[in-house]
Parts: structure tokens; sequence; C-alpha cells
């Protein structure tokens, strides 16, 4: 039992620093694409404005949401192992 504990906290750890890691990078990546679409249309007006507002559409969008699958597909695998080495 304290093997699984140890194993849930750890492994909730090194998730925790890959979610995050991967939503920095992927807010970034965004960012950078609002800047250079604003470069490349020559738009005129807030570029801080445009680029806030891009991302706060970011912040609703699938893409974002698909990142919480760094929790749910190795804890499902860990389940999934689990299960078929003790009841199958």
């Amino acid at each position: 039992m304290f093997a699984l504990a140890r194993l849930s906290v750890i492994g909730f750890i090194v998730l925790t620093v890959i979610y995050v890691s991967l939503s920095l990078y992927s807010r970034a990546k965004r960012r950078d694409k609002l800047e250079a679409h604003w470069d490349e249309q020559g738009m005129t007006g807030d570029r801080d404005a445009f680029i806030d507002a891009g991302l706060k559409e970011y912040d609703g969008s699938l893409r974002r949401k698909l990142i919480l699958g760094v929790y749910i597909i190795p804890v499902s695998l860990v389940i999934l192992i689990i299960y078929l080495t003790n009841f199958y």
C-alpha cells in the first residue's frame, strides 16, 4: 500500500511538472504566432490588446484542454497495467 502511495505522489509531481512545461510552451508558441500574424498583416492599433485577446481565446480552446491528457493517459495506463497484472 505504501508503494502505491509513493508511486501516486511522485507520479503526480512528475506529471504536474510536465503539464506546466507543456502549458507554458504552448502558450508561448501561440503568442509567437499572434505576433507573427500582427507583423505579416501590417495591422494598426494596439498590438498588446490584440495579443491579449488572442491569448484569452486560446485559454478557452480545445488545445488547452487536450494538454490535460498529460494526467489522464498515464494514470489510465497505470490503472490498466495494475488491473491486468492482478486480475487477468
